[in-house]
């Protein structure tokens, strides 16, 4: 494992540590109010170590042929 990962880790770590004592301590609000960006942390460290997409730096998202320009929507 390199530097980059073991940092990541070690922060999802310290943050489902840092939830678990919240939920002890009977924070259950704060804890059901921070799930959605926990669950998008882990989603991300999970992009980035598997190599999905947007885990490289410098690559753009490839859009659809069928996208319409913004803008064009009628009232």
């Amino acid at each position: 494992m390199n530097s980059r990962q073991v940092m990541t880790v070690a922060i999802l770590a310290a943050v489902l540590v840092w939830s678990t004592v919240m939920t002890v301590l009977g924070e259950l609000a704060a804890v059901a109010a921070l799930l959605p960006s926990l669950g998008l942390l882990i989603q991300q460290i999970v992009s980035a170590l598997t190599g999905g997409p947007g885990a490289r730096a410098g690559t753009a998202p490839v859009a659809s042929p069928t996208a319409v320009p913004a803008g064009s929507e009628e009232p």
